[in-house]
This record gives C-alpha cells, structure tokens and sequence, in this order.
C-alpha cells in the first residue's frame, strides 16, 4: 500500500496498525469497502513482541469468565480469518498444534489443577497427564516436572508473518492504503461539538482523511486523540512484558512439538516453538513504566524456562523485546460504538484495550467492527462497550439483530 499526499475519502479510516487494526481493515476491505490504515509504525508495537498463542482455554482467569465466550468464539473464528487472506497456514505461521500446561513442582501442579477446576466447569476439556505422557508427547521436557495438562483447543499463530500477510492482502486493491503517519485527532460534522458524526482523521502532518467510518484501534494512544467525546473515558494502562527469541541448533531439532505453558513457583513462563527453527520465551508482566528490556526480567525468563525444558541452555539467543500491551480495569477490550445522550455517534467505533488477548481476539474484533459498520450488533458483546467507564455513560440499546458469531 502505498502513502499518497493528496486528501482521500474512503469508506473506512482505521487509526492503529497492530494486529487488531489491520485485522479489523482486512475483515472490511475484504468485504468490498475501501480502507485506510493510519499508523507511523504498523505492527512495531505489541504485536512485534507478541507470541501468538491462541490460548481461549488456557488464558482463562479466575473472575474473568465473562472474557471467555469472546476468547472462544475468536479462536473458533481463526481458520475462515487465514483462509480469507487467500494462503496457507505456512505463510502465517497458523498451526493448530495442542498446549501443554506444566507444573514445576506439586504447588504448581495444584494450582493449574485447581485453574482446571474452573475451566472444565465452563465446559472446556482439559486432560490431565502424568510426567511419563507429558514425556512421550515431548521428550525434552525435565523429568523433574510435577505434571501436566494436555488442551487440544489452543493453538498458536505468528503475528509478525501474519500481520505482513494482511499488510500484503490489504496492497492488493489499489484503493487501499497504509499512511505511515500518527493521527492527531477525529474530524467532527460540527467542529464544536464531539459528540456530533465523526466524518475523518487529522494527520499530524496537516492532512485530513475523510471517512464515513473511523475505527480507533491504536492501542494505548487511543485516549490521547483530540475530538474524542467529552464523556469518554479510556482508562488504559501500560503493561510491559519482557519477550525472547532464541534459536534451535539443528541437533536439538524439533525441540517442541506444541506449545508449552508453565507454573515454576507460582510464575507463568511460556514456550512457543516456531516452524523457522526458533523459540518464543515470555512473558513478564509488569506497570513499571520502563520500555527497555529488564536484566531482572530476561534472568527470570530463561531460568524458568530452563527448569521445564533444561535444553534451552544449549540454545542461541538471538532478541530481546519490551512492548507496552494495552491493560483496562477489568482486563476486557473496550470494543463498539460510543453512546451519548441522543445515542450513538454515528461514524465512530472504539477497538483498543485488548491486553494479553490482541491476537487471540483479532478476528471477533474484526467481525464485530463489519458487523457495526452494516448497521448489526451482536447482543453477546454488549458487556465490551468502550464507554463502560464513563461517568455519564447512557444505557445501551438493545440489538438490531442478535446471535451472530
């Protein structure tokens, strides 16, 4: 796609360049609508870093059981979202490889057989194993682990090569276009009222964009844009997590077969295997506010990763990343259209806050935003609203039509 100086009218302006965004332009550009994506770097932000495990089961938290029907219903979407890009799992790193859930030592193993607990009362299978079936399954694994949980429903996908896939898709129509440049704010029917149609963007170069739609899916600079309604409140937070790659040596060749999730002493450590030979190794969570790669963090990383899977000393370490993921209140994406008195703004949609689920709630997001767009609504998502902090916020509408997935 490429940056034109001249103002453009398009049907859709999606502010934001992460997974979510382009998947969110794909999904409409794919349904005959032209698109623009107005990002200064696309896909440079947490979803460079970011792993792609497609964990709808195994992400499940206690008190965030109203997340799953989203997780689940996304991940069931995934296999229609990479057939729509026109290749094949290969060129997005898609794999429906199964996840194992290790425990280090016994209190490891009783937490995740407690978590379990949860999980198979909201109807989702997870299989118990002995250290002796977790071995067969993967051989390298310590035979010092206390246990296992097999989940056949998580899978794994590769956001850097997918995101360049939709990047690509998206450059095929000449009517689409990337912007590599930062929106400053929304364009309004009445320039004094923010509450009143959004028709477009400003750059922060001085152009404008003119949209019959605008979706904001920039992430944590979400509630930094100028026009955003008064009422609203994005309240997002930065949370930094350390990330890294190594390399495989051909002799340790395939070092994983699936994905592999551990407890080693109550803190989360993950492992994903890539099909070039590399392994992901994440993630930290902190709200530090520090950017840079922690000493402390790639320490923890690689020591308990070593507990589960000894091989990864002998492997090479080749990137360490920080990325900020956008974190809300309750965890949850703030996802639709903006209420005011007088009901919704027209030509606005929120798709941001989506936290440790970017990936996974890629293309539910997507469809959600077409659905928006062709005047539906799906009653299911209604608990996402954007505006479900605000101060003000008026009650939401009941659905034009209901039941879509």
């Amino acid at each position: 796609m490429s940056e034109r100086r001249t103002q453009r009218t398009v049907d859709v302006a999606v502010i934001g360049g992460g997974i979510i965004g382009l998947g969110i332009a794909w999904t409409l550009a794919h349904s005959g609508r032209t698109v623009v994506v107005i990002d200064p770097d696309p896909a440079g932000g947490a979803t460079y870093a970011a792993a792609g495990m497609l964990a709808a089961v195994s992400e499940l938290h206690y008190q965030e059981e109203a997340l799953l029907d989203l997780t689940l219903a996304s991940s069931k979407l995934y296999p229609d979202f990479i057939d729509s890009l026109g290749t094949d799992s290969d060129a997005t790193g898609y794999q429906r490889t199964t996840t194992l859930n290790v425990g280090a030592e016994a209190a490891d193993r009783q937490a995740l057989a407690d978590l379990r607990a949860v999980q198979v009362a909201n109807g989702l299978g997870v299989e118990p194993l002995t250290v002796r079936e977790a071995r067969v399954l993967e051989p390298l694994l310590s035979p010092q682990i206390s246990g296992a949980f097999l989940v056949e429903q998580d899978h794994q996908v590769d956001p850097r090569r997918l995101t360049e896939r939709i990047q690509f898709a998206l450059a095929q129509n000449g009517r689409n276009a990337l912007i590599r440049v930062r929106a400053s704010g929304l364009l309004h029917a009445d320039t004094a009222d923010a509450s009143s149609r959004v028709t477009g963007v400003a750059l922060a170069d001085g152009r404008t964009i003119q949209a019959a739609e605008v979706v904001v899916a920039n992430g944590l600079a979400a509630a930094e844009l100028s026009g955003l309604p008064e009422h609203l409140r994005l309240p997002l937070r930065p949370v930094y997590g350390d990330i890294l790659r190594l390399r495989v040596p051909e002799h340790l060749r395939p070092l994983l077969t699936c994905t592999v999730r551990g407890l080693v002493h109550g803190v989360p450590v993950y492992l994903v295997p890539r099909t070039d030979g590399t392994l992901v190794i994440g993630a930290t969570q902190r709200e530090d506010g520090s950017g840079v790669v922690s000493a402390g963090g790639v320490y923890q990383l690689l020591r308990d990763a070593q507990v589960l899977l000894p091989a990864v000393s002998e492997l090479e370490l080749i990137e360490t990343t920080a990325r900020a993921r956008p974190g809300t209140p309750d965890n949850a994406p703030l996802l639709g259209r903006v209420r005011c008195p007088d009901g919704d703004i027209t030509g606005l949609i929120i798709a941001t806050g989506f936290f440790r689920h970017g990936v996974l709630l890629t293309p539910i997001a997507a469809q959600y935003c077409l659905q928006l767009v062709e005047g539906t609504l799906d009653d299911r998502w209604r608990n996402f609203r954007p505006d479900r902090f605000s101060a003000s916020r008026p009650p939401a509408p009941t659905s034009l039509k209901g039941g879509h997935s």
